[in-house]
């Protein structure tokens, strides 16, 4: 199988990448800077290096790039400096995810491609009845207004939930949502619910970015798996060690 990664070169999209490169796959990996990416992968004759920024990328090219390709996913965010919360791009997600879904749309596959979004825990689920304190909602819209991200990502995933919906004859996703991101080296233990179990404010879980990767490489590796999770937003929590 190959996949298109979009963000490839940030820190969840390089765990992506390794863990597709582990189970087989191919990856095309978009990056506007490629010399961020690891050398061991400009040497590796499964990985086909992208070199753009999707802000800028037509539909057409976009296409072309994933005309040889089973599934696309990305990883893609926002800097967490000045320029990257606040400049332009302010809609780079939501944006990246209606490129993707009308250039497989253009493409009229025999079959649905998929495609895995990384989205976030402080994005609610807004097909399910998912309960939201007072303060969790207050906070959110509060959110909305002073921080450009916290509306991309919920316009991303929107775009797939109401743009896209469940019985696309081109385009089948999975919305992935991690909590509190953190750094392991290597994949441990996770669990995956349908609706956050913890409050991503006021209760947050930890989630490792390599675990993330694993999970979304499995999802296109998967046949059962994303059967199980298809047109859905599953949240990823690491599974806690008890203290000693």
């Amino acid at each position: 199988m190959k996949v298109l990664v979009m963000g490839a070169s940030g820190a969840t999209g390089r765990q992506l990448v390794e863990q597709l490169l582990l189970m087989g796959h191919q990856v095309k990996a978009i990056a506007r800077s490629p010399q961020k990416l690891p050398e061991t992968w400009r040497n590796n004759r499964d990985v086909s290096i992208i070199e753009a920024s999707i802000s800028e990328m037509s539909k057409d090219e976009m296409a072309t790039h994933l005309s040889d390709c089973d599934a696309a996913a990305s990883c893609l965010g926002h800097n967490l400096t000045f320029k990257g919360i606040y400049g332009k791009p302010r809609k780079l997600v939501r944006d990246a995810v209606a490129l993707v879904c009308r250039a497989i749309k253009d493409r009229s596959p025999q079959q649905p491609l998929k495609f895995v979004l990384m989205n976030t825990t402080g994005n609610s689920n807004r097909d399910l009845n998912e309960p939201l304190s007072f303060g969790h909602r207050a906070i959110v819209a509060l959110l909305r207004i002073l921080l450009p991200p916290q509306p991309d990502n919920e316009q991303a995933a929107d775009y797939l939930r109401v743009n896209i919906g469940q019985d696309d004859s081109a385009v089948e996703w999975v919305a992935v949502r991690p909590d509190s991101l953190v750094d392991e080296p290597k994949v441990s233990s996770y669990t995956l619910h349908p609706s956050p179990t913890r409050s991503a404010l006021f209760d947050p879980g930890k989630t490792s970015r390599i675990n993330v990767g694993n999970f979304m490489a499995r999802l296109v590796s998967d046949e059962g798996l994303w059967n199980q999770w298809s047109g859905q937003m599953p949240v990823i929590y690491n599974v806690e060690t008890p203290q000693k």
